[in-house]
C-alpha cells in the first residue's frame, strides 16, 4: 500500500500483509507481553478466518496527537515496549467506497522523528478481521517445510535431512517415487514439453509479488473483506506464513516427538495445543503454494464431467465451460489450491472493484477468459504464456531457449525463489535443480507426483 497511493487497487487491499496474514485493514500490533501487562484480550475463531479483538485501544502520540478506536493484533516477534501501525490506510479523497479501510496512521507521524513517545490506553468495542491462514504453526509437521542447519547440511548425507518417503507393497517398504507403487501405468513424458515449477524456500521473502503478478495475468477476481472472513478468497497463489512455537523449528520437532501424539485435556493446553500458539520470539518461514499440477492428479479421477485433466505438457487443466460446479475436485485436493465462483464477481454491484467498471476491465488479460458463477478455477501454469512461446519460436523457426518459459510468478520473483522450465531440456535451469539433493514435492508421501517442487530450507544461524 505504500504511502497511500495504492489504496485505490483493489488487488493490494485484498492480498493479504506476509506477517499477520490479514488484508483489508491496517491495526495495531503489540507483543504479547504487553497485551497481557495493557488487558487486551484476545478472542481467535481460527476455523473460520474470523478475529475479534476485544478492545479498540487509543493511541496518543507525546501526550497531543490522539488516534481512537483502533484495532490490535497481537504480533509474536514484536519487540517489548513498542507498538507497530501501517501507513496507507484511512484514505477518504478520491475513493471507491469499497477501499475506504483502515485509519489514518500518518496522524500520529510527526516532524519525522523516528522515535516517537506512545501511550496506549485500553478502551471498549469490537473489530472484526480478514484472516487467509487459520493455522499459526506447524505443530512440527516436518514435511511440508523441510528445513536444516548449514552444519547439517554440510556434514550430513541428504537422506538424513531431506528422507525420502517410503510406503508399504507386499509387507515391504517402497519409495515412493518407485514405478511399483503407482496405482496406474505411466505415460511416456519424454517426448515434447514437460513443464516444472522449482520454489527455493531459502530465496523466498514473502514480498508477494508473485500473487499481484498472478492476480494481473489470469484475471483472478477480487471478493472484497465479507468474503475473505467467508473463507472464499480467490487467490490462485498463497504464501503460507509459519511461526515456530519453540524458538526454533527444530524445536518443534524435538517437542512433537515428547508429545508422542498427546493433544490434552479438552479446554487445556496440553500435549499439541501447546504448539498451536507460535513462541514470543519465533522462527519464520513462507512458503508460496499453488496448484501441483500433479502426474496422478486427485482432482482429476473424481471430476463426473471430466473438466479438469492432465496434459502432455505436465499441466492440469481446467475446462471452464464444462465444469458443473459439484466440487468433488476441491474436496479430493490435499494441497487446498481449487477455488469456487461464489457469485458472478464482474458486472456486479455487489462487488464494485476493478471488473465492475470500464476502466477497471482495462486491466484485464485478452488472453485469459473471466470465469463465471458456479466454476472452480485455479493455477493453470500460465499455460497461455508457454503456448505464446512456443507459437513465437514456431514462427521463427528456431529453438527454445532456456529462461524464455516463463509463469507470471516466476517472471516476477525479484528474488530468484522461483524458477519455471522445461525438465525435458536436460540443459535447462529447472531439470538441474530437480536433480539437486535439496529439492522435495508437497506432502510427498500422498503419491501424487507433482510438477511444482520445493528447496529444503538451509538456516544459517549461529548458535552460540
Amino acid at each position: 500500500m505504500g504511502d497511500g497511493k495504492q489504496a485505490n487497487n483493489p488487488w493490494l487491499q485484498e492480498f493479504p500483509d506476509p506477517i499477520s496474514r490479514v488484508s483489508w485493514d491496517n491495526y495495531v500490533t503489540v507483543s504479547k507481553a504487553d497485551a497481557e501487562k495493557l488487558g487486551f484480550c484476545k478472542r481467535d475463531y481460527c476455523g473460520q478466518r474470523r478475529t475479534w479483538t476485544e478492545v479498540m485501544p487509543t493511541v496518543t502520540v507525546d501526550g497531543k496527537v490522539t488516534l481512537e478506536n483502533v484495532p490490535v493484533i497481537i504480533q509474536p516477534g514484536q519487540a517489548v515496549g513498542t507498538i507497530g501501525l501501517s501507513f496507507g490506510y484511512g484514505k477518504k479523497a478520491g475513493m471507491q467506497a469499497e477501499m475506504a479501510t483502515g485509519v489514518n496512521a500518518y496522524k500520529l507521524y510527526s516532524n519525522f522523528s523516528d522515535v516517537q513517545a506512545v501511550s496506549v490506553e485500553k478502551a471498549s468495542g469490537t473489530h472484526e478481521f480478514a484472516c487467509v491462514q487459520s493455522q499459526k504453526t506447524l505443530m512440527g509437521r516436518g514435511d511440508i517445510i523441510k528445513e536444516t542447519t548449514l552444519e547439517i547440511f554440510n556434514t550430513r548425507d541428504h537422506a538424513e535431512w531431506n528422507p525420502m518417503p517410503h510406503v508399504s507393497l507386499n509387507h515391504q517398504e517402497i519409495p515412493v517415487t518407485s514405478p511399483d507403487a503407482d496405482l496406474w501405468e505411466e505415460f511416456d513424458r519424454s517426448i515434447g514439453h514437460h513443464f516444472n515449477l522449482s520454489i527455493d524456500l531459502n530465496a523466498c521473502t514473502g514480498c508477494g509479488a508473485c500473487v499481484i503478478a498472478c492476480h494481473a495475468e489470469n484475471n483472478v477476481p477480487v471478493v472484497g473483506k465479507t468474503e475473505i472472513r467467508r473463507s472464499r478468497d480467490m487467490h490462485w497463489l498463497r504464501i503460507d506464513r509459519y511461526y515456530s512455537s519453540e524458538d526454533t523449528f527444530e524445536g518443534d520437532n524435538e517437542k512433537k516427538e515428547e508429545m508422542d501424539g498427546l493433544w490434552g485435556d479438552k479446554g487445556s493446553l496440553g500435549g499439541f495445543r501447546e504448539m498451536e500458539d507460535p513462541s514470543a520470539n519465533p522462527q519464520v518461514a513462507f512458503q508460496p503454494v499453488m496448484c501441483q499440477h500433479c502426474n496422478h492428479a486427485p482432482c482429476e479421477t473424481v471430476c463426473p464431467v471430466a473438466a479438469t485433466s492432465h496434459s502432455r505438457q505436465g499441466q492440469n487443466h481446467m475446462a471452464y465451460n464444462r465444469c458443473v460446479g459439484t466440487r468433488y475436485c476441491a474436496n479430493n485436493c490435499p494441497y487446498k489450491v481449487r477455488r469456487f465462483n461464489w457469485f458472478l464477481y464482474n458486472n456486479n454491484d455487489e462487488f464494485d472493484f476493478n471488473m465492475n467498471n470500464d476502466l477497471g476491465k482495462m486491466v484485464l488479460n485478452p488472453d485469459v477468459n473471466v470465469r463465471s458463477r458456479g466454476v472452480m478455477e485455479k493455477c493453470s501454469m500460465c499455460i497461455q504464456m508457454t503456448q505464446k512461446t512456443i507459437l513465437d519460436a514456431k514462427r521463427d523457426g528456431r529453438v527454445i531457449k532456456d529462461g524464455e518459459f516463463q509463469t507470471a510468478c516466476s517472471a516476477a520473483c525479484n528474488s530468484g525463489a522461483m524458477v519455471f522450465g522445461d525438465i525435458n531440456d536436460h540443459d535447462s535451469k529447472v531439470a538441474e535443480l530437480k536433480e539437486d539433493k535439496r529439492m522435495y514435492h508437497l506432502l510427498e508421501h500422498v503419491g501424487t507426483k507433482p510438477n511444482v517442487f520445493y528447496h529444503v530450507k538451509v538456516r544459517n544461524t549461529n548458535e552460540a
